[in-house]
């Protein structure tokens, strides 16, 4: 049976197929698809962990126990899951073990640019890297196969593109597979210098013999057309190139991305004239293709940043470039910004009244930063802003501290803003964290976390109680307000701001967007009470604008949260339709 499937569900039909049987994730855009479809496999024990290294250990110990596993995340989730799964290289795994992860070119919801091929590199370990939906499902299941064959973990690269857009797939029945037998081996399992030290030796011949299969790896692909110029490139690359060139050029398409043949690109360069590589971000496939003798254009007509696209392919070997129209109007930007009602809003406000310094960290909130509420002053990863807050106050002192927050959601202070709280506390420093609790995960889309009480299948589970950890872990003075109360965020503010201990304000409403949610109807402007002193758009709502000199409201997109009420000295703002 054939069906169009995004990427990321591809791969999740991959996982069943392949006979996965356990799957733990952190959700990031663009990966987090992958683990909600597969959650919907009975099949699959799917759940989302506190983070990528915990997701990581559980898949690991999951395989090493003879089941196949899964954890996936985006890029910059490799980073916090790199220390097991340089491990789990020496280690290998006996059911079969794959790592998906998502490349985001273009910084299209991400903090940095990242290729993860590096981390394939560095961890020897190999990476097929999917074109479609078609080879993200058969890439998927192939990783299962050399994962066991090889005694390896496999990391599966997606990007952006790959796993947002959507192809025909043909679907196959899932593969049961019984555990593999677990035998007790500390040799192989415990890495320990000693056997730590044998097991890379173990590694060295693994990749050797992974060399060999790039030889010869069925995704590894010559499609021969022109003699006059050579193309060799992974991934969605291969589809830009594809449609910009046609049968103008011919194409080395590397699946495995990790190890790289040698043999296989000398031969296919050596039937072309010019050789390109048209690669995403780094020069990875350039580098290996230099290395080995083969001289090769990349990136110096191909940038190092963003995405690529069909006309970049076709400006920069063809030099030709499809006419386009253009406006001629000065058409303004429009920035992204904290949804109507958004619980963040009130609390940003309250700050900026205080003029405080914000330490700030990943979510819905870091568009806080933006005007007008331009409110956080840095932004470095998950969990940065309490540890960040920390080493400030320590640089520049308690009067500073009496100036300072930092700011976290629910969901990336369990991630890894408790670990930062800990230090904050048990090295007595005098900082106010908020914690911006809108009960879900919601940058990514409404997951599910440790502090909602609910599982990645809907099901009732423990739920974190925030304040009794921030107690438990060290701090005496927490705080719970409500964001849509400016009085109450503004005194929580001053109390807190005048302690001479560290402590925690919890900032509680649910997101705006969730559907339990109930909504107020919509607020009005009286245009004659109005005196078109824009204070109500200091808070940056979308239902507000300026026409003709007066404020209004978008009775379409206002739900009633009040927060512009208590900022109108004239009273011009109440319940009820736009007037």
């Amino acid at each position: 049976m054939k069906r169009l499937m995004q990427g990321n569900e591809a791969v999740a039909r991959g996982l069943y197929e392949a006979g996965v049987k356990v799957l733990s994730s952190y959700p990031g855009t663009p990966s987090t698809e992958i683990s909600e479809f597969a959650a919907k496999y009975p099949e699959i024990y799917a759940e989302w962990a506190p983070n990528e290294k915990v997701a990581c250990e559980t898949a690991i110990g999951a395989a090493i126990n003879g089941a196949r596993a899964f954890s996936g995340m985006k890029h910059v989730g490799l980073n916090v899951a790199a220390d097991p799964l340089f491990t789990a290289s020496y280690i290998g795994t006996n059911g079969g073990l794959v790592f998906g992860v998502a490349d985001d070119p273009g910084m299209h919801s991400s903090q940095n640019e990242q290729d993860s091929r590096h981390y394939a590199i560095a961890s020897k370990v190999p990476m097929l890297e999917p074109s479609d939906s078609a080879e993200c499902l058969s890439y998927t299941k192939a990783a299962y196969e050399i994962s066991e064959k090889y005694d390896t973990p496999v990391l599966l690269r997606l990007s952006t593109r790959v796993s947002h857009s959507s192809s025909v797939v043909e679907l196959s029945e899932r593969t049961e597979l019984p555990l593999k037998e677990y035998t007790k081996n500390p040799g192989k399992n415990v890495m320990m210098p000693a056997m730590a030290k044998g097991r890379h030796i173990v590694v060295e011949e693994r990749t050797k013999a992974l060399l060999e299969l790039a030889e010869n790896c069925p995704f590894n692909t010559v499609e021969f057309n022109s003699a006059s110029i050579g193309v060799i490139c992974a991934g969605i690359s291969y589809q830009y190139a594809k449609e910009a060139l046609g049968e103008k050029a011919s194409y080395l398409k590397l699946g495995l991305i990790n190890p790289m043949p040698v043999q296989m690109i000398k031969d296919f360069a050596a039937k072309c004239d010019k050789v390109y590589v048209i690669e995403q971000l780094d020069p990875v496939i350039e580098n290996h293709c230099k290395t080995i003798g083969v001289d090769v254009i990349g990136k110096d007509v191909f940038s190092l940043l963003g995405e690529f696209s069909q006309s970049t392919v076709e400006k920069n070997i063809l030099g030709e470039q499809k006419e386009f129209l253009t406006v001629d109007e000065a058409i303004p930007n429009r920035p992204p910004v904290m949804c109507c009602g958004c619980p963040h809003r009130g609390l940003y406000y309250a700050l900026k009244k205080k003029r405080v310094y914000v330490s700030g960290d990943i979510g819905c909130y870091t568009l806080g930063a933006l005007p007008p509420l331009g409110m956080m002053d840095t932004c470095v990863c998950m969990g940065a802003s309490v540890s960040a807050l920390h080493g400030a106050v320590k640089a520049r002192g308690d009067e500073f501290a009496k100036k300072a927050v930092a700011v976290i959601g629910d969901s990336t202070f369990i991630h890894s803003g408790v670990t930062g709280l800990i230090n904050i506390a048990y090295n007595r420093s005098i900082s106010t964290v908020i914690i911006l609790d809108n009960s879900i995960t919601g940058m990514t889309g409404h997951q599910q976390n440790p502090t909602t009480g609910y599982t990645i299948k809907g099901d009732p589970t423990a739920a974190v109680n925030l304040e009794n950890l921030c107690r438990a872990v060290g701090i005496n003075k927490v705080t719970v307000v409500d964001p849509y109360n400016l009085s109450e965020c503004l005194a929580a503010l001053d109390e807190h701001l005048s302690l001479d201990e560290p402590s925690v304000i919890i900032s509680r409403r649910p997101c705006a967007l969730l559907k339990y949610v109930k909504h107020n109807p919509p607020l009005k402007i009286d245009s004659e009470k109005c005196r078109g002193c824009k204070v109500c758009m200091g808070i940056g709502c979308p239902a507000i604008s300026i026409r003709k000199g007066k404020a209004v409201i978008d009775s379409t997109q206002c739900v009633g949260c009040n927060l512009c009420t208590g900022l109108c000295s004239f009273g011009a703002i109440s319940d009820g339709g736009d007037k």
